[in-house]
């Protein structure tokens, strides 16, 4: 039998709804009078507009896999479709048509840059804007001034085979002009898709010359920069993609900055092999804590909320050291606040270690970084004093002691600091320190017999692509 309500109590609800609105009614007025600004009412609208529906209709028979991500992903139980992120401006320099919006008024592009995340994930993007995963991330490739036009002649000229035709091609930062298709595989097929590249349209507004896809820091022609792809794989989205190692190992390793190698070896990456199925790995962003895992993955240290820090897509706002460059320097300008970054690590730390392990790892790296810089200093001494007699090669690619100098730091310098920094100790010495002193002395070697016979070696004496 179903509970019989008496009459009391039926009035006594009547009576509790009568205040719970009048309670309402007061709050309102109060938030009126208080943020005047305020919607009078709030409309929420679900579903898909007939446009949207017709390409996830149209899509969902040619191309399901990419439907079926869209499906299961937050994205689309939010309401947002393929319309929403695709479609652009007529007036857009990437506004294009597919075959099933032919003749219509709307224009879409295949591109979709940080610019439309921006849309519903304003903050996420300013962060990801100032960190080196944005237009940082494609200078060295890019800029010709910043590279020194070195890699951009290595990539086209030697790479892409160019000198085998004794083509002259003249440099900029997109395609070399007179360049052929199969000049720009290496690039297109390497450097771009991590760094990004410059995406360059024909005249149906398409990308031509393999320069989309790229990378995180690719630019685009309408201005915008940064691809969010790169990590929060389309179409799903998942955050749980994005916080797992292997989207940073999708570019953070190999032989020049082999971070997810490290990160493997380390006990941080130990624990995530054995345990890391346990892992909640869709906790909300401020609230994925340690207990949600047992040790941290790369997002946890760089990106992730974690006891007082807030999330932040900027990945080198907790970072003291430049350890990529030529020479470790503290952090300042485009590159971070490597004083305050290093504050912000030690909190990371502070969540699963003792000031006194945190206190030794930091000071260990630190000493690294300092070894490194001096073998840094004596190779650029040498370099200098070579330089001033003509003793280097015109062509770096060519010359045995700039080609060891490219890997001193590019290769064994990078492993050595890096491996120091995230204890990974067959990084930092048989990889690293026990090669740059190789290297050292090899570049000594060299440096020893110009300056004693005053000529440079009629061909490299350096016969390994790469010391690993």
């Amino acid at each position: 039998m179903k509970p019989k309500i008496g009459v009391f109590s039926i009035i006594g609800l009547v009576a509790l709804a009568m205040l719970i609105a009048a309670g309402q009614a007061v709050i309102a007025a109060e938030q009126a009078a208080e943020y005047p600004s305020l919607p009078k009412e709030l409309i929420i609208k679900r579903g898909f507009t007939p446009d949207a529906l017709r390409c996830i209709e149209c899509h969902a028979k040619k191309m399901p896999g990419i439907v079926e991500g869209w499906k299961a992903s937050r994205m689309s139980h939010a309401g947002v479709s393929c319309y929403d992120c695709h479609v652009v401006k007529k007036t857009s320099p990437m506004a294009s048509q597919c075959e099933g919006i032919k003749g219509s008024q709307i224009f879409i592009s295949p591109m979709v840059s940080s610019k439309t995340c921006s849309r519903c994930h304003p903050q996420e993007v300013e962060q990801f804007l100032k960190s080196g995963h944005g237009k940082l991330a494609t200078a060295a490739v890019m800029d010709p001034a910043k590279a020194g036009g070195k890699l951009i002649k290595l990539q086209f000229w030697y790479e892409g085979a160019a000198f085998m035709d004794g083509i002259k091609l003249k440099w900029n930062t997109g395609t070399p002009v007179g360049s052929k298709p199969y000049m720009r595989a290496s690039r297109a097929s390497g450097c771009q898709m991590c760094h990004g590249t410059t995406v360059e349209l024909g005249p149906d507004h398409k990308p031509i010359n393999q320069t989309w896809p790229g990378g995180v820091g690719t630019r685009y022609p309408d201005g915008s920069v940064g691809t969010c792809t790169v990590c929060h794989t389309r179409h799903k989205f998942s955050i749980a993609d994005a916080r797992k190692p292997e989207a940073c190992g999708a570019c953070h390793l190999g032989p020049d900055h082999p971070n997810i190698e490290i990160y493997m070896e380390s006990k941080h990456g130990q624990n995530y092999l054995v345990h890391g199925e346990e892992y909640k790995w869709d906790s909300p962003p401020e609230a994925w804590e340690p207990g949600d895992y047992l040790a941290p993955t790369c997002a946890t240290c760089h990106m992730s909320g974690i006891g007082d820090l807030a999330t932040t897509h900027n990945v080198q706002e907790r970072l003291k050291w430049d350890l990529m460059h030529k020479k470790s320097v503290v952090r300042s300008g485009a590159r971070g606040d490597g004083v305050k970054g290093e504050k912000l690590m030690r909190k990371v730390c502070a969540n699963c270690h003792g000031p006194t392990h945190t206190k030794t790892q930091r000071a260990t790296l630190n000493y690294a970084v300092e070894l490194y810089n001096k073998y840094w200093d004596g190779a650029t001494k040498m370099a200098a004093e070579l330089k001033a007699k003509g003793l280097l090669g015109p062509d770096p690619w060519q010359d045995g002691f700039q080609e060891l100098m490219y890997y001193l730091w590019h290769h064994t310098g990078r492993r050595a600091r890096q491996g120091a920094a995230m204890n990974a100790p067959d990084y930092a010495h048989w990889h690293g320190f026990f090669q740059v002193f190789q290297l050292y002395q090899d570049m000594v070697n060299i440096y020893d017999r110009r300056m004693k016979t005053g000529k440079i070696e009629p061909y490299s004496p350096v016969i390994s692509s790469a010391p690993y």
